[in-house]
């Protein structure tokens, strides 16, 4: 049996990014119903309202599903408590070690993911006792590594370096490119962006659209000098890269960020001010579509893949 589906109890070795702003309750519930695990995202709720939709996802599904955390979050303690007493089967964390909470999450039953960008944070990972690590390539939307490695060469790396299993993150919208990441060494895939965009996630329908509207190179790492971070091209995204060009420190680059942009673009829908948060796989994706239809062309176009393989080399 595929290891990530016996850690997790799922059918599909298939995690939904737990993304800010589009990962609510209704498309992790959709997710898990369909067979994979979906993650409700964190980093864009308050305690109170994160309670409400891990209770809402429990009312919709009775598959596993899980929390993804930033472990920056200023309201960490508060977080972790309401995932640990809500007895929430599955954490990913990210951003941040996962030395400080695993074993506590561990204790109380939870699975443990941490997110990493390269084979160094892998291995600590293990170290630290998670049951298993998200490598993220470069290609994915949000917050990147510094090390901006792509997806191709960074799973090989990570599989080579831990036991634990492996999943396999950033650029994946396909099936085919379900089976290129298992190919490499992965047990299973987490897909954002592709997620990001189904009728079920909580983004708002004119950032869907103008994600869906973009072409191959819409999409750019910027603010570097903060945390970098792969958007989609627009007037916000403009006035960042003029900045960076006339060498704006990061104090300045902080300032011009400010508060609230990526809710202001992703969950309200303002395209020129906005932080539009979204991967390289966007300019593949160019209908609306369900969870459920996009579970069944992961699936579907993963055994299509397989067999399309030439028999020799």
């Amino acid at each position: 049996m595929n290891r990530i589906c016996e850690l997790l109890g799922i059918e599909y070795p298939i995690i939904s990014g737990g993304m800010v702003w589009c990962s609510g309750w209704k498309l992790a519930a959709a997710v898990s119903n369909a067979g994979g695990l979906g993650l409700i995202g964190a980093g864009s709720m308050h305690p109170e309202n994160l309670e409400h939709h891990i209770r809402s996802c429990k009312a919709a599904t009775n598959k596993p599903f899980g929390v993804n955390v930033p472990l920056l979050y200023p309201d960490i303690e508060q977080i972790m408590e309401i995932i640990m007493r809500e007895q929430v089967p599955v954490v990913v964390t990210s951003a941040g070690s996962p030395k400080v909470w695993t074993a506590k999450l561990k204790a109380t039953g939870c699975k443990v993911i941490h997110v990493v960008s390269s084979a160094l944070f892998a291995r600590k990972s293990q170290d630290a006792g998670v049951d298993a690590v998200v490598a993220e390539g470069f290609e994915a939307g949000g917050h990147n590594g510094r090390e901006e490695t792509t997806t191709l060469c960074l799973i090989p790396e990570v599989v080579d370096a831990v036991t634990i299993p492996v999943v396999a993150a950033g650029g994946i919208a396909s099936g085919r490119a379900v089976a290129a990441a298992l190919a490499l060494g992965a047990d299973g895939v987490q897909v954002g962006t592709r997620f990001a965009l189904s009728e079920e996630s909580s983004a708002h329908e004119s950032f869907k659209a103008y994600c869906r509207e973009s072409g191959e190179g819409g999409t750019m790492l910027s603010l570097k000098a903060v945390s970098p971070t792969r958007l989609l091209k627009n007037k916000f995204y403009q006035d960042v890269t003029a900045a960076e060009q006339r060498g704006a420190s990061a104090e300045e680059l902080r300032a011009i960020l400010g508060r609230g942009r990526a809710k202001q673009g992703i969950f309200e829908g303002d395209l020129e001010e906005g932080e539009l948060e979204i991967g390289q796989a966007a300019s593949q994706i160019k209908h609306p579509e369900t969870v459920a239809q996009i579970m069944e062309e992961l699936v579907g176009g993963y055994q299509k893949a397989l067999a399309a393989l030439p028999a020799h080399l």
